[in-house]
């Protein structure tokens, strides 16, 4: 608790939120313990606070946006690569209570498993009645990415905009396929070709597939001269 209380910079009166906000379900399993006593249902409450959060900081922050593009910005700052990267530059990730066996394997740290936790801890917090101290954090730790969103926005969305280039052409959209993966369970690299009227166009790299298939879709804008 008071790792977390260093990490967020709020106290924490009701340690038991907490507690299960930092178990994955490997552990409740193990112990025959109920699934209520782990991360699964403060992970549920606490996407809507850090929708209901970043949506305002949006708002705030850029009020010359229309709806379509704040939506888009907060679609990419609120996914599992975001928060994932968050967790571990907060180290959140090395609290996360896992099944020994799995503790083994590095499963703390899979981006899944990190973001779920970042999520449910903050559905402690607001269940804790600390919302209102939540805000500065998520504030300063949201807005780097807001920011690097917002500043290469084309990076970030390469996949729909080679798919509208494509099909406005030929009605044809690209096949992203997995030709590689390499490093241990929880550090994996992917490696994805993307090709398109059955010809490989470019391919990428990145610590998920869907990164690996953004870093290539955006190779391929580039070649096509989309962006």
């Amino acid at each position: 608790m008071k790792e977390l209380e260093e990490i967020f910079g709020i106290e924490i009166d009701n340690p038991d939120f907490f507690t299960q906000a930092l178990t994955h379900p490997s552990y409740t399993k193990e112990k025959d313990l109920p699934y209520t006593q782990n991360y699964e249902r403060l992970e549920f409450l606490g996407d809507a606070v850090l929708k209901l959060v970043a949506s305002t900081i949006l708002y705030n922050h850029f009020p010359d946006y229309a709806e379509g593009d704040l939506s888009k910005i907060r679609s990419i700052v609120v996914s599992d690569n975001t928060l994932s990267k968050i967790a571990h530059n907060i180290n959140l990730c090395d609290l996360i209570i896992v099944a020994p066996h799995e503790a083994k394997q590095g499963v703390a740290h899979i981006e899944s498993v990190c973001a779920c936790a970042f999520e449910a801890v903050l559905g402690a917090y607001y269940l804790d009645n600390k919302l209102e101290k939540l805000i500065p954090f998520l504030e300063k730790v949201l807005l780097p990415y807001i920011e690097e969103v917002d500043k290469n926005f084309e990076k970030y969305n390469a996949k729909a905009l080679f798919q509208e280039y494509t099909q406005s052409v030929t009605k044809e959209i690209p096949v992203y396929t997995l030709v590689n993966e390499t490093g241990p369970a929880h550090n994996k690299t992917f490696e994805v070709e993307v090709s398109y009227k059955g010809e490989v166009v470019a391919s990428g790299t990145g610590k998920t597939k869907k990164e690996a298939e953004q870093h290539a879709a955006y190779e391929a804008c580039k070649i096509f001269g989309v962006i």
